[in-house]
């Protein structure tokens, strides 16, 4: 694994698992079990993701590359969302700096573009056109010849990611429910056209994936169009899953209050 890939994974568990250990010293109820699979979870994507082999294959095929992208976007964000680990990070530090830390993101500073950039509306348009510019055959293909554009694009993947399902799961008053549906229906519907596009498209769009299709006894046009299923179908479909899970509680709370009303 490059070191550039490799060193902030390590730093990242490090400080995770240095945080459990002294929150969990102090407060031993403070962090669900459940939080700390999610984050287990969405760390081991992550290395999947961004490890070897998928990694160099990445450099090769094009549909691997898709995989990779949607393991960061609709797997390892949504997990590492719901596993709240910002506490738990932060009690890996010293108490003192613990409090420098505390008081830097309540600065003005970050909070101002931290509230913009988890707006529901802000995130999901952010998600999606780091989604569909990434796509821009000059822009993907210059990720295969230069590995800072490589990880910038991954940095965006997963950063734009983070904001909208945060921005989807922290936003669970019932009255903001509706518009999550709303977001998670919409981002299944873009980007299964773009996956549509890409699947059905009768020449390729990224031509200088071909000397590595070959290797696997593909065209660059086979190698796009299964990368267009990927994100088309499976990715899409978590989107849909989620979209219909806070549906579901939605209803349910929808009735409670319908319930209520009625008693009253």
């Amino acid at each position: 694994m490059h070191a550039g890939i490799a060193l902030p994974l390590v730093l990242l568990g490090a400080l995770y698992t240095a945080g459990l250990l002294r929150l969990r010293r102090r407060a031993p109820s403070a962090v669900r079990t459940s939080q700390v699979a999610c984050f287990a979870a969405g760390f081991a994507t992550l290395v999947v993701a961004l490890g070897p082999p998928l990694h160099e294959l990445s450099e090769q095929l094009f549909t691997a590359h898709m995989i990779q992208h949607e393991l960061l976007m609709v797997v390892a964000a949504p997990l590492l969302v719901l596993a709240r680990p910002g506490p738990v990070l932060l009690w890996a530090f010293s108490r003192a700096n613990r409090r420098r830390i505390g008081a830097a993101v309540r600065s003005p500073i970050v909070r101002g573009p931290w509230s913009v950039a988890t707006r529901p509306f802000d995130a999901w348009l952010l998600h999606g056109i780091v989604i569909w510019v990434w796509h821009i055959p000059m822009f993907f293909q210059a990720t295969l010849h230069n590995d800072l554009v490589h990880a910038a694009q991954h940095v965006s993947f997963l950063g734009s990611a983070l904001l909208f399902w945060w921005s989807i799961t922290h936003g669970m008053r019932r009255a903001a429910r509706g518009m999550s549906i709303v977001y998670l229906f919409t981002t299944v519907v873009h980007t299964g056209v773009l996956g549509a596009l890409m699947a059905f498209a009768h020449a390729p769009w990224y031509p200088d994936y071909a000397a590595g299709a070959a290797r696997w006894g593909l065209t660059a046009l086979a190698d796009q169009q299964l990368g267009g299923l990927v994100m088309w179908v499976p990715a899409s479909a978590t989107y849909l899953v989620a979209a219909l899970a806070i549906m579901r509680v939605w209803l349910r709370d929808s009735e409670w209050v319908v319930s209520e009303a009625q008693r009253a």
